[in-house]
């Protein structure tokens, strides 16, 4: 049965699927250790529930929504305990760590440290390695790898259509977990009618459908893997919450990845040949209590006409075996009374054993349950153990990652700035040999025109000297000649210019 718990604060809640109303809300849990002095007084001890009183008074005004006592022993004592919000969760931290507790008949102060507790919650190094270390799996098979997520003690109700308010539906599970991605296959054992008769799944028995459930499990299979990480990641450290008539309500459930193949291919054609089994099996047994029905009405028949035969015949014979009849009828209710102290007398040795039997399997179930608290608590040490190592390694980790990082991040910085600078140097080479260039043929283009200007002067000069047929010829070809001399020199200066300056 699925405890729910009247929740004050949802300021933290996550919309999970606002047709039902229901919210993800984070777990704030904290984990209480309170150090116990050495009881020298002999029969002196330290009352629990007066520690617990005196940690309520120290968070004053806040409350706990759950304390309770985790482990005890006579050095310390551990408490559990759950608030409302994660900043609450913070305060509270402030509020109880490294602070003293004042017992009364003890001298001695007790302290207290308070921590942020774990949450138990599947990892993705948790399915990575179960995955890869079983041997009877296949991850080319959907549901022989990480893509299923088994979610138990789920409140049928709040998973409930109006048309049927008993069950869940599985369209609002698919509505739900489609938001992380495309679903291949959505089992819910409990809608089985049939499941019942046979359902063993990994060693376990499944809900049972008799009418009046009020929890369910059910089986979530992604076409992705991404899909399937995203909702581990969104289902980890949350409880489930539903809003109801202005009122907020709160519940555990239990997450994580299938390990049985329940979703796998064969197993899914196994379950269907069972349920057909039994489908034809109930046939059987309709067809079988109308025969016997049939029988027995034919048997009553019978017997009615065999007494009213009898009845007959009794009337024929009343009078002569009256005497008779008295007589026998004595001697049966003597071996009636007879039969009926038997009975009772059996009865009471019945109910006797009965009581016997019940008070030896209470201490048996007593004695099984102290042992799997003691075997749990060894189990949840070791595990915390190797959990806190691989934290340590994570974070050592972690810090040569980010210190490589920033190696690599100051060497990039430094090439792109060499690189920089060197562009800057080219551009710089670049626009001086430009302008150089660009001078030159400015040079060349007024020397060339000043020589024109030159050259058409000496003509009109030449011209208005002489006169006469042979001296102008001569005049023309020594004008040739200066402008060849000209074209020349004025090349060589050009080409000498060209020529790059030795720096």
């Amino acid at each position: 049965m699925a405890s729910t718990t009247l929740c004050n604060d949802t300021s933290e809640a996550i919309e999970l699927f606002e047709p039902q109303k229901l919210y993800l809300k984070p777990i704030a849990k904290m984990s209480i250790s309170v150090t116990l002095p050495q009881l020298k007084t002999p029969g002196k001890s330290i009352s629990n529930w007066e520690v617990m009183e005196k940690l309520k008074n120290m968070i004053h005004p806040d409350q706990f929504i759950i304390l309770r006592v985790k482990q005890s022993s006579f050095d310390f004592i551990r408490f559990e305990a759950e608030v409302e919000t994660k900043a609450l969760l913070k305060v509270l931290m402030l509020r109880l760590d490294g602070k003293n507790i004042k017992l009364s008949g003890f001298t001695e102060l007790l302290k207290v440290r308070a921590a942020e507790a774990k949450i138990a919650h599947p990892t993705r190094h948790d399915w990575d390695s179960f995955f890869r270390d079983a041997q009877h799996m296949n991850e080319c098979n959907p549901g022989e790898r990480p893509d299923t997520i088994h979610l138990e003690n789920l409140p049928g109700k709040w998973f409930s259509t109006k048309k049927d308010p008993d069950n869940p539906s599985e369209f609002i599970i698919r509505k739900i977990f489609e938001q992380y991605g495309e679903l291949r296959n959505v089992d819910i054992p409990i809608l089985d009618s049939y499941r019942h008769e046979n359902q063993i799944t990994g060693g376990k028995f499944g809900n049972f459908n008799f009418g009046g459930n009020i929890t369910f499990s059910a089986y979530i299979q992604f076409t992705e893997y991404i899909g399937f990480v995203k909702a581990m990641d969104s289902l980890k450290g949350m409880k489930l919450m539903r809003k109801d008539d202005g009122k907020a309500y709160t519940v555990d459930y239990k997450v994580d990845f299938d390990k049985t193949k329940h979703m796998s291919a064969k197993s899914i054609r196994k379950r269907s040949k069972e349920r057909e089994r039994l489908i034809q099996l109930e046939r059987e047994r309709e067809e079988q209590k109308k025969k016997e029905r049939e029988a027995e009405e034919q048997r009553v028949e019978e017997e009615r006409r065999k007494k009213e035969e009898e009845e007959r015949e009794k009337q024929r014979r009343k009078v002569q075996k009256a005497m008779r009849k008295m007589s026998r009828l004595e001697k049966r209710e003597a071996r009636r009374r007879i039969r009926k102290d038997e009975k009772k007398r059996l009865q009471a040795e019945a109910e006797l054993q009965r009581k016997i039997a019940m008070e030896e399997r209470k201490l048996l179930l007593a004695q099984r349950q102290l042992q799997s608290i003691r075997l749990l608590t060894e189990l949840f040490c070791r595990i915390k153990k190797i959990k806190q190592q691989e934290e340590v390694q994570r974070k050592v980790t972690e810090l040569q990652n980010e210190r490589i990082k920033q190696i690599e991040k100051e060497k990039k910085k430094k090439l792109d700035d060499e690189r920089k600078k060197k562009k800057q140097e080219e551009r710089k080479v670049r626009e001086l040999k430009r302008r150089e260039l660009k001078l030159k043929k400015k040079l060349l283009k007024n020397m060339e025109e000043r020589n024109e200007k030159r050259k058409l002067e000496e003509m009109e000069e030449l011209r208005k000297k002489m006169s006469g047929k042979s001296r102008l010829k001569s005049a023309i070809v020594t004008a040739q000649k200066m402008e060849r001399t000209d074209v020349k020199a004025v090349r060589s200066k050009v080409v000498s210019s060209t020529v790059p300056h030795k720096r």
